[in-house]
């Protein structure tokens, strides 16, 4: 355990995140429950505890959308290939016609990776119809290209099946099965809360760091979700413990297997797959599922091993490109703080399979 927190101080030290909250467990229990450095450096410095809440950014795609999308496939309201059409008619036309369900849940859509639509509009309804108005890059399964439209859409079609909100639906059919009281969208607790970046003048806290989810008045599929570690092991024990399944394993199995490959990147429903430049390691076996966040979160399942780990920092509450922090007592990011993130995720889950597998 220390080499594990000497890794994570070193980092902190680096100036990559101001803390974070370190979860390891298996099927049936936690093993490690740690928090580490600050939840917020300003505008005062805040220490950190292991029931502080973050901005999930992109694990909101697997830990809201992605189970939604597959309880209405059991539910028989949508299979895979079903067109995007015929949920949202702006899908009905043209080369967009041809995109499917599948498309948007492995990125094969064509769809680009990103819109500054909401530079123009700040206004929801504008915002989103602004977004539903894009236009594919290639034809749909010609290529892999991560897109937080995607799950935009996906996010879009759910309240158009279920006629209800999205926030509304995922808690009640999701989080509160699984007894996720701190998981969900704008959360209230705010003290609790990590914060994130800076803007329309203030440090945001219990708000989107994602500019889209924030426009979107905090609730998006992309991101916006906010949780806890232990929140997150409840949900991922549910992969791998069927005494926790909220769904058939044939659905899990479908969901969190390879699906398409490009390149040195694997995908499945929903989730990333373990590949060669995974951010879970060298050492998670070949069927680990799992996703990452912009802010400075993941999760990792690796169903072989029964292992769940999961690390939920703040990094763009440092900076999401290179600055100096205000605090001297932080050495200054050297380089690119999200450059850095990238580099650690992979050596933490090295050391933590190398060090727990010696014990266990």
């Amino acid at each position: 355990m220390r080499k594990i927190d000497e890794l994570i101080e070193k980092y902190i030290e680096k100036g990559t995140f101001p803390g974070g909250v370190l979860l390891v467990g298996n099927d049936k229990e936690i093993i490690i429950e740690k928090a580490y450095g600050y939840k917020a450096l300003f505008p005062e410095k805040e220490e950190n505890s292991v029931d502080t809440i973050y901005d999930l950014a992109s694990l909101t795609k697997v830990v809201a959308v992605t189970p939604s999308i597959m309880k209405l496939l059991e539910e028989g309201e949508i299979r895979l290939w079903d067109s995007v059409g015929k949920f949202l008619k702006e899908f009905s036309t043209g080369l967009k016609e041809r995109v499917k369900i599948f498309n948007l849940l492995t990125h094969t859509s064509g769809l680009p990776p990103y819109s500054n639509a909401w530079k123009y509009t700040k206004n929801p309804k504008e915002l989103k119809e602004e977004l539903l108005k894009i236009e594919l890059l290639y034809t749909p399964g010609e290529d892999c290209v991560y897109s937080c439209l995607n799950f935009i859409f996906l996010k879009y079609i759910v309240e158009k099946i279920t006629g209800t909100s999205f926030d509304k639906y995922v808690k009640e059919n999701i989080f509160d099965p699984l007894d996720m009281k701190d998981t969900g969208f704008l959360p209230q607790n705010k003290e609790r809360v990590a914060p994130t970046c800076k803007r329309d003048g203030k440090i945001l806290r219990g708000e989107p760091d994602d500019e889209l989810a924030y426009y979107q008045g905090g609730i998006s599929g992309n991101a916006g979700l906010f949780s806890t570690a232990r929140d997150l092991y409840k949900y991922a024990k549910s992969y791998i413990n069927e005494d926790y399944m909220i769904f058939s394993p044939y659905t899990i199995e479908l969901f969190t297997r390879e699906h398409v490959s490009f390149k040195d990147e694997k995908r499945g429903l929903g989730w990333t797959i373990k590949s060669i430049s995974s951010s879970c390691g060298d050492l998670f076996s070949e069927k680990s599922f799992g996703h990452t966040g912009y802010t400075g979160t993941s999760l990792w399942i690796d169903p072989i091993k029964k292992l769940i780990v999961i690390f939920l920092s703040n990094r763009t509450h440092i900076s999401r490109n290179v600055i100096t922090l205000p605090d001297r007592s932080i050495t200054p990011i050297e380089g690119n703080n999200l450059e850095q993130m990238i580099e650690f995720r992979p050596r933490l889950h090295n050391l933590i399979i190398a060090t727990l597998f010696r014990v266990l």
